[in-house]
């Protein structure tokens, strides 16, 4: 209990460091609410002295009355007024700060380790910005909303019943705490449950959105009862949390109330016996029990804001969570810029020992030196390093110890974004954005012309489908090219690269996706784009690499041989077996 309390105070610490950057505005909003309930306090006394300017039949001052009547027409027109854009000054501050939040949250999914996304589902990050960060602008509007009126109507209303009878006043400030301990019990009840409801929201998004994209496969393999069954076992336990959470916040509001009717009774009972005794008239009585009614009125509006506000905190903590998490390590003061048209190749790999989890090692000791223009294939069993060696070049990922250099200088010397632009990379697991088939060929060379775009699209036979789509280049795909085929998302993605023709190649099953007339095209057009580039190749097809330059089989993270297909064939070993087994049937 004590640990969420001082979590969730530092979480409010962080909010309002949020909320200071629109001081202006906050003080403006007090100003404003300040005036609102100022009208509103007036309403009271204007009533009382009409009350006492009625004094019986024939005895009524009609002058006096018409008087009163145009102030209160005069205060309740500036309290309206006051009250609008007081209003207006929460959104702005209530949306600025969501609006920074996001922004923040998403410049850090940019420079986050792929580590840390790694380890988390995609639905439970985007759960984080975009549900959480809702619930928390709700409780946020409110807060500011009601809050500021609140506790100004309460300070006001006191000072204004101690004007009329500081004895009637006395009663009701000997109440007080009682409401007050009331709402801060609860508060700190509710704010562990919403914090479980948000994690709990979020585990269902993330089922959601992995279900949703996996969709064909779970109907093909007939899963969908236990997808449901798995989606129901969760909407259950957010059901439990929410009803909890709900159930907790939802007595606030009836315990404040029976504090408060506490409240107006005392002030009924004292006022008429004041009365009684001549110590108030009727006229003040009547704006006494008015200004207990409103007295007790923001207890329970701020209860209600109260239980609002550990939602929001509780939503907000998660938010902070992954802008606090820690970036990747940044690139050195003093690093280098690798310019694209100097590279001319030159890879090694001294010493590389790299594990994912501390206690499962996946490559150790692994040494390469690969000359310029060199084609290096990496071959091997699935999960014994091929595709961490390909990570590990890019600096997606950095070794555990030993160093990899390009053009002789420590790859964490030289800044991540010139690196990787010297790099040029297709993979098995094709990514395409929202758009149009031109901005997702042009996607790392924005400025190449209309000619540049047609001539990359050819050269990787992409160029024949893409005529025959209702808008050509200019045709929409959808979220991650839903709307076309996977060896269509390959040519488009082959494109991509051949547009930028880096210094440095990298063919991760680069056409394991592809017809064979087509990938017998696009590996002529592999090899022409290679003439003169360092390109590192990962093939489980072997007859696609007998012409590189050197082949290296990898088993559990370890390079077992290596040289030419003919040579590593002449050895007859994992290789061979490896190469053998693809064609026995053959």
């Amino acid at each position: 209990m004590a640990k969420a309390s001082k979590a969730q105070k530092g979480t409010l610490i962080k909010v309002l460091h949020h909320v200071r950057r629109y001081l202006p505005f906050v003080g403006l909003s007090v100003l404003l609410a300040a005036v609102s309930v100022a009208s509103t306090l007036l309403i009271p006394v204007y009533t009382g002295d009409a009350v006492d300017l009625i004094l019986g039949p024939g005895q009524v001052d009609f002058a006096g009355l018409f008087r009163l009547m145009r102030r209160m027409g005069v205060v309740l027109a500036a309290g309206a007024a006051a009250q609008w854009l007081m209003n207006l000054c929460n959104n702005r501050i209530t949306y600025s700060v969501i609006r920074d939040l996001r922004r923040e949250a998403f410049e850090k999914i940019q420079q986050l380790p792929l580590s840390y996304l790694d380890g988390r589902t995609t639905g439970e990050v985007v759960s984080r910005v975009v549900a959480d960060v809702d619930q928390f602008a709700d409780g946020l509007l409110m807060g500011f909303t009601q809050l500021f009126t609140g506790v100004l109507t309460i300070v006001g209303t006191l000072g204004f019943m101690l004007r009329v009878n500081w004895a009637i006043t006395l009663v009701v400030v000997c109440v007080t705490p009682l409401s007050l301990g009331v709402a801060a019990f609860i508060a700190k009840k509710t704010y562990r449950m919403f914090r479980l409801q948000s994690e709990t929201r979020g585990e269902q998004t993330s089922l959601i959105d992995e279900m949703v994209a996996g969709q064909k496969v779970v109907q093909a393999f007939g899963q969908e009862e236990k997808v449901l069954a798995r989606f129901d076992e969760i909407n259950g336990r957010l059901e439990q949390c929410s009803l909890r959470a709900i159930f907790f916040s939802s007595i606030t509001n009836p315990a404040t109330r029976f504090v408060n009717s506490l409240v107006y009774a005392g002030v009924c009972v004292t006022g008429a016996v004041c009365a009684v005794q001549g110590l108030v008239s009727v006229g003040q009585l009547s704006c006494l029990l008015s200004y207990a009614n409103q007295y007790t009125k923001p207890f329970n509006e701020i209860s209600g804001v109260v239980t609002e506000l550990q939602n929001a905190l509780a939503c907000a903590g998660r938010v902070l969570e992954l802008i606090e998490a820690p970036a990747q390590a940044p690139d050195d003061p003093d690093a280098l810029e690798l310019a694209a048209d100097t590279v001319r190749g030159s890879v090694s790999l001294q010493d590389v020992c790299f594990r994912y989890l501390p206690d499962r090692p996946l490559i150790e000791g692994l040494n390469l030196t690969v000359k310029p223009g060199e084609r290096v294939a990496i071959v091997g069993p699935t999960g014994c390093g091929k595709t961490t060696i390909i990570n590990l070049l890019m600096r997606f990922y950095d070794p555990n110890s030993g160093k990899i250099t390009v053009e002789g200088v420590d790859e964490t010397r030289i800044t991540r974004k010139s690196l990787r632009s010297a790099y040029g990379m297709v993979l098995q697991d094709t990514w395409l954005k929202a758009g149009t088939i031109r901005e997702n060929i042009a996607y790392g060379a924005p400025d190449a012309t209309e000619e540049q775009i047609v001539a990359a699209a050819k050269a990787a036979h992409a160029h024949g489908f893409i005529q025959r789509l209702p808008q050509g280049y200019d045709t929409l795909i959808t979220e991650d090219g839903g709307n076309i085929s996977q060896g269509q998302k390959q040519l488009l993605c082959i494109a991509r690269v051949m547009l930028r023709l880096p210094p440095i190649l990298i063919l991760d099953e680069a056409t394991s996706s592809i017809d064979t007339r087509t990938e017998a095209r696009i590996q002529k057009a592999f090899q022409q784009m290679m003439e003169g580039r360092t390109s590192f190749i990962v093939a489980h097809r072997l007859s696609t690499i007998r012409q590189a330059d050197v082949i290296l089989v990898m088993k559990d993270g370890h390079v077992i041989e290596q040289g030419t297909h003919d040579q590593l064939l002449a050895k007859g070993g994992f290789y061979a077996n490896l190469y053998n087994s693809q064609f026995e049937d053959a």
